[in-house]
This record gives C-alpha cells, sequence and structure tokens, in this order.
C-alpha cells in the first residue's frame, strides 16, 4: 500500500503556529506519512506587517516554505489545518484560502478525507475551542473524517484539550507540551487514515 499523505497546511503570523505546524509535521512523517507542509498567503496590508516588527521577521524567515494550493487538498489523504483564533474564529487568511475550495467541494475531492486542526491564542481562555470547532463545521460540509486528539494519550492531560493541539501564545513559543501535542495529533490522524485506507484496498 502507498503510504498515507499528509498535508499540514497553516497560517502564522509572528511564529507560534508554524512551530506547531512543523511539530505537526514531524508527528506525520514519524508516523510512516509523506508529508506535505504548506503556509496559506499573507493577505494583511504592509503596515500592519509593518507595525509588528515580529511579523514581518517570520515572513522573511519563512520566505522558503511553500504556498498552499488546492491541489495540496486535493492530493492528500489528511488534511491538518492550522490558525492563530482571532476573536474565537480562523484568522482570515486561512478562510479565504478555504473559500477557494468550492470547485474540489462540488466534484466531492474534499470527501472522505481525514482532517483535524490546531491553533494558538495570545491569552488563556482566547477562543481556541470556539477556532478548532468553526474549523469542523467546514469539515462538516466537505463530508470529512474528523479525528480530534481526545484524550487519548498521556500528553492530551498534560496539554487539556481533547479539539485539538493548541498553546497560550502570551506564554512564549510552544513547549515541549503543545509541540508534543501537535505531533500526536497528526500521528493519530495519520494512523487512522491508514487504517481507513487499507480498509478501502482490501
Amino acid at each position: 500500500m502507498e503510504p498515507v499523505k499528509a498535508a499540514v497546511i497553516y497560517y502564522s503570523a509572528t511564529g507560534t503556529v508554524h512551530a506547531l505546524a512543523e511539530a505537526a509535521a514531524e508527528g506525520a512523517e514519524k508516523a510512516g506519512a509523506e508529508v506535505r507542509l504548506r503556509k496559506v498567503r499573507e493577505q494583511a496590508p504592509a503596515d500592519a506587517i509593518d507595525a509588528n516588527p515580529a511579523w514581518g521577521a517570520h515572513l522573511r524567515e519563512t520566505a522558503d516554505v511553500p504556498e498552499a494550493a488546492l491541489d495540496d487538498l486535493a492530493w492528500a489523504d489528511v488534511v491538518l489545518f492550522g490558525t492563530p483564533t482571532r476573536f474565537g474564529t480562523p484568522a482570515a487568511q486561512l478562510k479565504a484560502f478555504i473559500d477557494t475550495a468550492g470547485p474540489l467541494w462540488q466534484q466531492r475531492r474534499l470527501a472522505d478525507k481525514v482532517y483535524a486542526a490546531f491553533t494558538a491564542s495570545s491569552t488563556a481562555h482566547g477562543g481556541q475551542e470556539s477556532t478548532l470547532l468553526s474549523l469542523s463545521n467546514v469539515f462538516y460540509h466537505w463530508g470529512g473524517i474528523m479525528v480530534p486528539p481526545g484524550y487519548t494519550d498521556p500528553v492530551q492531560f498534560r496539554s487539556g484539550n481533547p479539539y485539538g493541539a493548541s498553546h497560550v501564545a502570551g506564554g512564549g513559543s510552544p513547549d515541549d507540551i503543545a509541540r508534543e501535542a501537535a505531533r500526536y495529533q497528526a500521528r493519530r490522524a495519520v494512523d487512522v487514515a491508514t487504517a481507513l485506507k487499507a480498509g478501502r484496498a482490501a
């Protein structure tokens, strides 16, 4: 059987979600998947970016990360979306990418894939759960198979979010627990997709 294909597609302004996305990609690779790590296109105006030195610095540091395309969604067996929370919802940049996926949805090419999501917020209780649940609404419409981490691994009792890996960015960069939660979530999604792929091939 061919390896499961996993696309980790994210938006990150200052690097927090990027760090979680890298950890998720590591977890998916460890589970045996072929992985594409992709960022969505930045759409914020230059004056907003210039007002935050960390934002501009992160853009420069990740200039070599390929931008996400619809082909990445069509290619993948597993899709993990990462986004900061913006007032309890996904960032506009990720939403704009999702909004271009109508043609794939109409062709039923987004159905029956495994989906999961991860996030970060500036403050504790800053909208992480509602952001992840908002992305679940997308997966429902696409006919996706949602695979949350739940409390299925000891790291989940330390990270505390059964909806998806998350981090409070106000406390600094993602720590070992947040990164391991992202790795675990991706491994779990790939493991489920592998079982599905084997079952369909049987």
